[in-house]
């Protein structure tokens, strides 16, 4: 595309007020009646050997201290004796019922394991893609009780905390 002086010195004054690519390529349809696609509008700038201005980034406004200070924390002396020491104070979630994490994760499920239920009973547990939880009990037409599955949602959710999830 060949311009006058005249175009030239146009374009190079929006370039310097900051104007952008799309401007200009607007700018000369209005003007001058040229009409150039956005990318001759590029090649065009880049002939001229002008460079568009960035636009400066919003300036990030600090937000303001907390003017009301946070209560402080008052204790009460624990005799030492009483002192929980670690995880072991606790009693384990699950009552009779283990629950093992697959090293190798069944296809199509997210994590996967196995249970045993209270009655001795053994079952394959997975959890999905979509968060749903699956049983496949090994013996066909088994259920778990109500308080067996509560236990054994305490107990994976225990288990799968200690792995990150």
């Amino acid at each position: 595309m060949k311009l006058d002086e005249a175009q030239r010195q146009a374009v190079s004054k929006w370039i310097s007020e900051g104007a952008k690519l799309s401007e200009i390529q607007s700018r000369l349809a209005a003007e001058f009646s040229i009409k150039l696609t956005y990318m001759e509008a590029r090649f065009l700038v880049d002939d001229l050997k002008l460079t568009p201005k960035d636009p400066e980034p919003p300036k990030v406004v600090a937000p303001p201290a907390a003017a009301v200070p946070a209560p402080p924390l008052t204790t009460t002396p624990v005799p030492a004796g009483e002192m929980p020491v670690a995880d072991e104070v606790l009693p384990p979630l699950g009552g009779n019922v283990s629950v093992s994490v697959d090293q190798i994760t069944r296809p199509g499920a997210m994590i996967s394991g196995n249970v045993t239920f209270s009655d001795g009973q053994i079952a394959d547990w997975y959890l999905d893609q979509t968060g749903r939880l699956g049983l496949v009990p090994k013996v066909a037409g088994y259920k778990p009780t109500a308080e067996d599955v509560k236990n054994f949602q305490l107990a994976l959710q225990q288990e799968i905390a200690k792995l990150g999830y």
